[in-house]
C-alpha cells in the first residue's frame, strides 16, 4: 500500500518531478513523451545541407548565448547529432521535433518551419538545463498572420532595439512586424525625393510630460525630440528580420495623423500651414488635402521608395482617426466631391484611399487599412486591420474582406496591465488589459466556417505615447506577447491555466535572454 501511495504522488506530481519539462510557448499541436534524455554538449553536431544554414546558424548562436555551449557543424548525421531536413509535403511553417537519447531530428516543411521546431528544441533545453527528455512532437500555427506592430513616431528606437524586438517576435513565432513609422509627433523613414520630411518632419521641439489631461494647463519638457531611420538602416533591418522569418510591413499614414509631414511640405494640407510636429498626443484636425492632384503625386512619389525598400506584399496605409473638418470647409476638395459624385467626407475618404490602392495594385502590392476605411464604403480587395472593436472585422469578413484582427480590448499592450494602474503605471493609458484578456481572444466568434476563411490572423499593438524608452516597452510587451501569440499559433488547443503553468517556464527564456517583463500574472495580480 505505502508503494502504491508513493506511485500515484509521483504520477501526481508529473514528469517535471523528474526534470523532464515539456513546457513549450506557444502549445505544440501534440507532444509524446520517450524514454531517455539527449544531451547537448560541446561535441553535439547541427547536420544540415547548404539550405538550412541559415536557421541552423542562428540557433547555434542562440545556444552558445544562452548556455554557453559551443556546438560544431557536420556534412555526415552520426551518434548525437541535431539533423535538420526539409519535407516539402508539410505545410511550409509546419515541423516535426524527435528527441531521443542518441540524436536529435528537426525536420520541417521550409526553412521557417525548421526554425520554428529548433525554437521549441531551444525551449526544451533552457527548461531541462540541456538534458533534454526524448520526445516527439508535430506542430504548426492555426493561423497564416501572426504580428506585433511597433510605434517609432511617438518614441523613437534605435536600429539595435528595433532588432531586439524582432528577436522577441521570432521567440514567440511570429511572422510579421508592422513598423508604424509616420505620425503626427515624428517622420522616422528618409525618403530622398523629399528631404524635409526628415530635417524638418522627425523633429519635434518638445514632448508632452506626463498623463495628457485636456481639462488642465499641460506641461512640456522643452527639450528637442527626434530621429529616423536611413534608407540604409530600413535595409539592414528588413534583411535581419527575413533571416528569423519575420516580414516587414511598413505604415506611412494617410490621410490623417500627418502633420509631421504636413509641417515638412505645408502644401499638403487644406490650409496650407503654417503647421509644427505635435508636442502632444491625439487627433489633429489637419490632414492630406484630398482636393490637390500634387497630394497624390506625392504620396505615389513616397511610396515609389517606400516599395524599393520593403518586399513585402502588403503595404499599411492607414486610415484611422480622420477629421472632415478641413475638408469641408476646403474649396478644393469640395470641388473634387463633386467631380467624382461623392455624397459625403466620408465617401471622400473611401475615394482616397481607394486611389492609393489602384496605385499599390499597379505595383503588385496589397494594402491594409484601420478599419475606419470601411466608413465610406471598401473595395473587396482591401485588408481590414480591426482595432476599434472586433465586430468591425467581424462585419469585414462577412463582408468578404480579408481581416487581421488586432481589437484594442485584447490587443493594445501599452494598456495598462492591472486593474489598478495608479498603483503599478500611473501614467499611460487607464484601460485595462490584462493577460487573460488578451488570451481570451476569439477572432472567429460569430463567423460561418466559411467566413472564417477570411480571417489571416491576430496582431498585438504597441502605441508608444507614453513609452519613453526601450526598457519599459519590453515590460509592457511581455508576457502578453506571449498569450497573443498562443491566440495566433494554437487557437485550437487554447487553455488559459495550461497556458499560465508552460509560461512560467517560458519566463526562463526571458531571463536568460536578459528581457524585461512584467511580474503580474506570476503573483496573482489582475
Amino acid at each position: 500500500m505505502f508503494r502504491k501511495l508513493i506511485f500515484a504522488i509521483l504520477l501526481l506530481s508529473g514528469a517535471e518531478s523528474f526534470g523532464q519539462n515539456f513546457d513549450i510557448v506557444p502549445k505544440p499541436v501534440s507532444v509524446t513523451p520517450g524514454n531517455g534524455r539527449f544531451v547537448i554538449s560541446g561535441k553535439t553536431r547541427i547536420c544540415s545541407g547548404k539550405d538550412l544554414e541559415a536557421p541552423a546558424m542562428l540557433f547555434v548562436s542562440q545556444m552558445e548565448k544562452l548556455t554557453g555551449t559551443e556546438l560544431s557543424f557536420s556534412d555526415i548525421p552520426s551518434k548525437g547529432s541535431i539533423k535538420l531536413q526539409t519535407d516539402l509535403a508539410m505545410d511550409a511553417e509546419e515541423y516535426v521535433l524527435n528527441v531521443s537519447k542518441k540524436s536529435v531530428s528537426v525536420t520541417g516543411g521550409s526553412e521557417a518551419g525548421v526554425y520554428y521546431g529548433l525554437q521549441s528544441l531551444l525551449q526544451l533545453a533552457i527548461n531541462n538545463d540541456g538534458a533534454i527528455p526524448a520526445v516527439m512532437i508535430t506542430d504548426k500555427p492555426y493561423m497564416a498572420y501572426r504580428g506585433a506592430m511597433m510605434d517609432v513616431s511617438r518614441h523613437f528606437f534605435s536600429v539595435d532595439e528595433v532588432k531586439r524586438f524582432i528577436d522577441i517576435l521570432a521567440l514567440h513565432k511570429l511572422n510579421r512586424f508592422h513598423w508604424h513609422l509616420t505620425d503626427d509627433q515624428g517622420w522616422r523613414i528618409e525618403i530622398k525625393q523629399y528631404p524635409l520630411l526628415t530635417s524638418i518632419g522627425s523633429i519635434r521641439k518638445e514632448t508632452l510630460v506626463g498623463q495628457m489631461d485636456e481639462s488642465r494647463e499641460m506641461k512640456y519638457d522643452g527639450i528637442p525630440y527626434g530621429g529616423y531611420y536611413t534608407q540604409d538602416q530600413i535595409r539592414e533591418i528588413v534583411d535581419y528580420a527575413a533571416k528569423r522569418y519575420i516580414e516587414v510591413i511598413p505604415e506611412i499614414e494617410l490621410p490623417g495623423h500627418g502633420v509631421a509631414a504636413l509641417t515638412a511640405y505645408p502644401w499638403l494640407g487644406c490650409t496650407g500651414g503654417p503647421y509644427e510636429v505635435w508636442t502632444r498626443w491625439g487627433i489633429s484636425k489637419d490632414v492630406f488635402c484630398a482636393g490637390k492632384e500634387s497630394t497624390f503625386e506625392f504620396i505615389e512619389n513616397v511610396l515609389t521608395e517606400v516599395l524599393e525598400l520593403f518586399p513585402s506584399k502588403y503595404i499599411h496605409i492607414g486610415g484611422d482617426e480622420c477629421p472632415k473638418d478641413r475638408w469641408e470647409k476646403c474649396p478644393l476638395c469640395q470641388k473634387r466631391m463633386k467631380d467624382e459624385g461623392l455624397e459625403n467626407e466620408k465617401e471622400l475618404q473611401s475615394y482616397f484611399m481607394q486611389r492609393i490602392e489602384k496605385w499599390m495594385h499597379s505595383h503588385g502590392r496589397e494594402i491594409i487599412g484601420w478599419d475606419e476605411i470601411m466608413d465610406g464604403g471598401i473595395s473587396k480587395t482591401a485588408i481590414i486591420m480591426a482595432w476599434r472593436d472586433q465586430f468591425n472585422g467581424t462585419k469585414a469578413a462577412q463582408q468578404g474582406n480579408r481581416v487581421i484582427m488586432t481589437p484594442k480590448w485584447n490587443c493594445y499592450l501599452d494598456y495598462s496591465q492591472t486593474s489598478d494602474p495608479d498603483k503599478y503605471e500611473p501614467i499611460g493609458p487607464r484601460r485595462y488589459l490584462s493577460i487573460r484578456q488578451a488570451y481570451r481572444l476569439d477572432p472567429y466568434d460569430r463567423l460561418t466556417p466559411e467566413e472564417q476563411h477570411n480571417i489571416l490572423g491576430v496582431q498585438a499593438n504597441v502605441w508608444a505615447e507614453y513609452i519613453p524608452d526601450f526598457q519599459y516597452h519590453q515590460k509592457k510587451v511581455l508576457p502578453r506577447l506571449a498569450a497573443l501569440s498562443e491566440v495566433g499559433w494554437a487557437y485550437d488547443r487554447k487553455n488559459y491555466d495550461d497556458f499560465v503553468k508552460r509560461l512560467a517556464s517560458f519566463a526562463r527564456l526571458y531571463d536568460k535572454e536578459g528581457l524585461v517583463y512584467s511580474d503580474y500574472v506570476f503573483k496573482g495580480i489582475e
